[in-house]
């Protein structure tokens, strides 16, 4: 037996930022939201105050302002567009835990779970089209028309990866799989480095950053997948991806592996959508090499994400650095004593 561990990338290791600079950043940010949030008084005030009371890393927006810091970009239109891209990350969270049934989120009661369902999906409406205004202010004081054009390309894709995970059979292929993870996570991971990359003319860059992102956003769905299965990510219950038939990459590898009347069992038990049997299928897959397959794989993605790292400009490689070591982070903690 060995010890799984994931392997700390060497061109990242040594990048810290100044912890006075990325405070000052985040109360720059998050002051910035707030001025823009719903004024006192109107219907959704309370809830935008309530969700932004604590506004988490606020980690797209800090990557922008550092590239555009080192891209020598216009400050003001730097602002502008990280925080769209930070408005948008947020009406994602807005919805997406109305649609998961989360209560909580960031430590406090999420907000349908406070002021209901409707104010709830009215607000995560509402920071949208506060993050188009955004977006749109930057690209007039950059003059860079197409930054709209990109905030609204990586909704979309987000938004349908967000689609696909409510069809868990669909996703029993290991590239569908990757495909759901990808659109999901990578989109608004993407998007604050295109956009400081469309200001400084580095179009060219557009590849490279996409696709380094794309496998990073993979390799940190898995690292959640498989905490999900060490009640490691937050949730209740070890498994309850299994129990929402949520797409999973512990599921999907352990899935891959069956044949016949034990394939046939199983999806006919994810289709009747009752969790009697439950600790069944959750004990047969415990007791599989999913956990340490899917480790691996997650391993050779964040190796490849690497590899996209090296054809950005430099610039853009320090930019990443916070965001990468936090990420590798939580694939580390997610193999954590997991043996193979």
């Amino acid at each position: 037996m060995t010890n799984l561990s994931v392997k700390h990338s060497s061109i990242f290791r040594n990048v810290t930022p100044r912890a006075d600079a990325e405070g000052a950043n985040s109360q720059r940010l998050h002051e910035f939201i707030v001025n823009r949030l719903p004024k006192d008084g109107t219907p959704l005030a309370d809830a935008a105050r309530h969700h932004f009371a604590k506004p988490g890393k606020m980690l797209r927006a800090k990557m922008a302002l550092s590239a555009a810091k080192l891209l020598k970009i216009d400050q003001a239109a730097a602002l502008h567009w990280s925080t769209s891209i930070e408005v948008l990350h947020n009406a994602s969270l807005i919805h997406d835990d109305i649609c998961d049934g989360d209560k909580m989120r960031r430590g406090r009661v999420a907000v349908w779970a406070k002021y209901g369902r409707d104010v709830a999906l009215t607000l995560g409406d509402w920071l949208i089209a506060l993050s188009f205004e955004l977006a749109a202010e930057a690209a007039q004081r950059a003059n860079t028309p197409m930054l709209v054009k990109i905030l609204a390309k990586h909704m979309a894709t987000t938004t349908a990866g967000e689609a696909a995970e409510f069809s868990i059979q669909s996703s029993y292929s290991w590239d569908h799989y990757l495909r759901i993870a990808g659109d999901k996570t990578a989109p608004l991971l993407t998007a604050p480095l295109e956009g400081i990359a469309a200001m400084a003319l580095h179009g060219d860059a557009a590849g490279a950053i996409g696709s380094y992102f794309r496998h990073l956003g993979e390799a940190y769905q898995i690292a959640n997948d498989i905490l999900n299965f060490r009640a490691g990510d937050g949730a209740a219950d070890c498994g309850s991806d299994l129990a929402r038939r949520a797409p999973n990459a512990v599921i999907v590898l352990y899935r891959e592996r069956m044949e016949g009347g034990e394939a046939l069992a199983f999806d006919k038990w994810c289709k009747a959508g009752s969790n009697d049997g439950l600790a069944f299928w959750l004990q047969k897959i415990m007791a599989s090499d999913a956990l340490t397959q899917s480790a691996g794989r997650m391993q050779g993605i964040l190796d490849e994400s690497i590899r996209c790292a090296t054809e950005m400009p430099v610039e853009l490689q320090t930019a990443i650095a916070p965001v990468q070591n936090l990420l590798e982070a939580i694939c580390l903690q997610s193999v954590a004593g997991l043996d193979r």
